[in-house]
């Protein structure tokens, strides 16, 4: 089960690891461009440095780094991600969340306090989100009792990891927990930040896709409490007025 100890996980060892960190520094270190490190760190309100390495060069660099490696363990994720994240460049951190993306299915709900780690360090949208979505919520819906942690998190001062609670269902579709994904919301309408509030239009808004009636009977029952962002935001998809 989650623990909220605020201690940074041990990084497990692991051979992958060893292998893939200096293959990942080179590559990205040799790619690396100044002019854009500047501009792209500013997009990202200047929450790290960056290397300067468009998109689509990183992915392909990404995959000339794997290439041939084995399939990761769940301590080979966690070194990799850990060790990501120890270096300030934001596209390390891109490249660890890439590949938990991808091998997710290796972890095991004991993951969970190596992904809080990463949600809390020097947290933005851009590694956050990812997370939500294509970690966590692979790792909740393969373990539904981690669905008791997110029930915590919810409640969380950290917002970044009250933003994954209400994120994590995002990919869900029919299989959402309406009952939580609405109690969430519900928990956290009056939240001050714009980023909970934006997650909770945004869950909402993705949810209505299957069931646009049922966003709209919430969002008409929660009107007064939910802010206009979270309306604004929950209503895109289901043909309702704002």
């Amino acid at each position: 089960m989650q623990s909220n100890d605020s201690r940074p996980p041990q990084v497990p060892h692991s051979d992958l690891a060893d292998l893939l960190m200096p293959r990942l520094t080179e590559s990205y270190g040799a790619a690396a461009d100044a002019g854009r490190a500047g501009p792209m760190a500013a997009y990202m309100k200047d929450v790290s440095p960056f290397l300067g390495i468009p998109t689509p060069l990183r992915r392909e660099l990404s995959r000339a780094v794997t290439k041939g490696t084995p399939k990761p363990s769940e301590a080979d994720c966690a070194a990799l991600a850990l060790r990501c994240w120890e270096l300030p460049e934001r596209e390390y951190r891109y490249f660890a969340v890439d590949y938990l993306r991808r091998h997710v299915s290796r972890c095991s709900s004991g993951f969970l306090p190596v992904v809080r780690h990463l949600i809390v360090t020097v947290p933005w949208w851009d590694t956050v989100d990812l997370l939500a979505a294509h970690t966590v919520g692979p790792l909740v819906a393969a373990d539904p009792t981690l669905a008791a942690v997110m029930d915590e998190w919810i409640g969380d001062e950290d917002l970044w990891v009250a933003r994954t609670a209400l994120l994590h269902q995002l990919r869900y579709k029919s299989a959402t927990d309406t009952d939580r994904l609405f109690a969430y919301c519900r928990r956290q309408s009056g939240h001050p930040d714009f980023f909970v509030r934006k997650a909770i239009g945004w869950c909402l808004r993705e949810y209505a896709k299957i069931d646009p009636a049922a966003v709209r009977a919430f969002v008409t029952a929660e009107r007064e409490s939910l802010s206009p962002l979270s309306v604004r935001e929950a209503l895109k998809n289901t043909g309702g007025a704002e």
